[in-house]
């Protein structure tokens, strides 16, 4: 059996208080923990001083309404984001990740804030600390190369998190509270091409808020494939949001991937190409292809890179159907 670590669990009632707690020498956040715990176990981390934000009331809970969009309190649970019937409403590609994230018992744990910052994964990093010792550990955890691409000088950990490919593709923006002060930004600025520092976040800086849009007219999905479809974290995904004008053309559009590299895909030139153009088979079928070559997945997941390539174009396809039935 895998235990924790002996731990120090700062509890703080306020924010300002968390900020405090987070100046101690390595200190982190923890929110659900249905993540960190399991690393601290396999020894993948290690701090021991842990500032849980789960007593921190205004982080949590969903306020807005259709003309000024959502704000979701980063400790807000998984269920509770599935469960809320404006977010089912207004945004079902998000009630429908947060609902794919594990098991009920875990989304009932987890936070939406947690899932944003969630920790990025890859086969040579999620194993017990025996196995790694072995291998001569990675470039992510004590070691001084990237096992699945050992000629890199970077981590390609892989962005597994459900919740970020739909909030990227909503166009959502992140508030953020530290040191410094308050501070909002869009969220495709929040992560960075790196399996290590794969977050924007500054230094004793906590996720407090994600602000959702008006809706409006957009047609979302969001579909994933793993390996388990009862747990498991996606070996690909894709999320698409959309609108139409009258005569049926795209207004606006987003494609995002997500875990196929260390951060999520906004493709960009799918955008461009969707844009002033009635969605028709022919332009679904354009647009999937350009998914399949943005994907670069290497082989440090589930299923092969070339099998989880293919999905790419696959998925997109079929999310990008289900907005025209």
């Amino acid at each position: 059996m895998l235990r924790l670590p002996e731990l120090n669990i700062l509890t703080p009632g306020t924010l300002a208080e968390a900020l405090v707690f987070l100046k101690q020498d390595g200190a982190i956040v923890v929110a659900g923990g249905t993540d960190l715990y399991p690393n601290l176990k396999r020894r993948q981390v290690n701090h021991g001083t842990l500032v849980s934000l789960a007593g921190v009331a205004s982080l949590k809970g969903i306020s807005g309404n259709s003309e000024s969009g959502l704000v979701i309190g980063a400790m807000t649970t998984l269920t509770e984001v599935v469960e809320h019937p404006m977010i089912a409403a207004w945004y079902p590609a998000l009630a429908r990740a947060a609902c794919l994230v594990s098991t009920p018992q875990l989304r009932n744990a987890g936070t939406l804030g947690g899932n944003v910052c969630l920790d990025t994964r890859c086969l040579y990093y999620n194993q017990n600390e025996l196995w790694r010792q072995g291998l001569g550990y990675c470039l992510k955890s004590f070691g001084t190369i990237c096992q699945a691409a050992p000629k890199s000088p970077r981590c390609f950990a892989v962005s597994s998190a459900d919740t970020v490919p739909v909030l990227l593709a909503l166009s959502a923006t992140l508030r953020l509270t530290g040191p410094d002060g308050d501070r909002e930004i869009p969220i495709e600025v929040f992560f960075r091409r790196d399996g290590i520092d794969y977050l924007a976040k500054k230094p004793g800086e906590i996720l407090t808020a994600i602000a959702l849009p008006p809706a409006g007219a957009l047609k979302m999905a969001y579909l994933k494939m793993r390996t388990r479809n009862s747990i498991d974290f996606p070996v690909a995904g894709v999320a698409v949001a959309l609108e139409t004008d009258a005569g049926n053309k795209v207004t606006r559009a987003r494609v995002v991937l997500g875990a196929l590299e260390s951060t999520p895909l906004l493709l960009e030139q799918a955008t461009t190409c969707m844009v002033g153009n009635e969605l028709t088979s022919e332009l679904i079928d354009k647009v999937a292809d350009m998914a399949g070559k943005a994907a670069k997945p290497i082989d440090n997941t589930d299923m092969s890179p070339a099998y989880r390539k293919q999905m790419a174009r696959v998925l997109t396809r079929r999310a990008l159907q289900q907005l025209i039935c």
